[in-house]
């Protein structure tokens, strides 16, 4: 079985070469054992094995690793500095890390799979079924804590300016075309700080199981996250009200729906 506890203090000591006072660095330690949680309670309401459930926390505990360094060097969350993903899959196989958090080689396959896709735009192309269920786990658990992170995180540390001037700003036409669509929003066409606000609200298009999206609907997610922002911009606050009963009318049809989604 997989030591969550030896994992656990690997962890604190890897994140000893970091700025722990850093806002961004703290955010993202925070995050990690968020989603922790997060891929427990989904692995527990699917009535998942406890090795499963065990390696489900392993690749939330690990998911995000390759983001310290991209803040230590940039001091930015921008996919255009780094791929954290592919960088994280890179230190902990192909320079070993991994050995420091789980000393077995049985489940490396599929760490490397989950954490090497989780920040992909849709999953694609994973044949194996356990890979590909413990990569949707974690794509879910990662949603799941970063409704917390957008609710209790400083706007400024999120995006950079403050909530006022997000609320003044427009949604690009080709961003609200693809929500409408009921498509995640393309990062690279995100222009204005609030197609950024409206993106964190297109991850629900991407959710996998019905559990998530119960949590989803549960803690008021959508109204929430749209409630942090005052909208002076009256025509990004008419979009806003539209988002609102979109999103929420599109999680209801899905809960209601049977099985798993994709």
């Amino acid at each position: 079985m997989i030591d969550l506890q030896y994992a656990k203090k690997a962890f604190e000591n890897y994140l000893n070469d970091y700025d722990q006072k850093n806002e961004k660095i703290k955010l993202k330690i925070v995050h990690t054992y968020g989603v922790m949680e997060c891929s427990k309670k989904i692995t527990e309401d699917m009535k998942l094995s406890a090795e499963d459930c065990e390696l489900a926390q392993i690749i939330g505990l690990l998911h995000d690793i390759g983001r310290f360094e991209q803040l230590k060097c940039y001091n930015s969350f921008e996919p255009g500095t780094m791929d954290h993903a592919a960088f994280g899959v890179r230190i902990l196989f192909e320079e070993r890390l991994i050995r420091r958090f789980v000393e077995e080689n049985k489940w490396d396959e599929i760490i490397k799979t989950a954490i090497g896709h989780h920040s992909d735009y849709c999953l694609k192309g994973i044949t194996n079924e356990r890979e590909l269920m413990h990569a949707q786990i974690i794509r879910d658990a990662d949603k799941l804590d970063n409704c917390r992170v957008k609710l209790e995180t400083a706007i400024e540390t999120l995006l950079g300016v403050t909530a006022e001037q997000v609320g003044m700003s427009e949604i690009t036409p080709e961003v609200m075309q693809q929500f409408k669509n009921h498509k995640s929003i393309l990062l690279k066409t995100r222009k204005t700080k609030m197609d950024y606000w409206i993106s964190y609200l297109a991850y629900f298009y991407d959710i996998n199981f019905k559990a998530t999206y119960e949590s989803i609907r549960d803690n008021h997610y959508v109204d929430k996250i749209i409630g942090r922002i005052p909208y002076t911009n009256l025509d990004t606050g008419k979009q806003m009200e539209q988002i609102r009963n979109e999103m929420n009318l599109y999680i209801q049809n899905a809960i209601n729906e049977n099985g798993n989604y994709r």
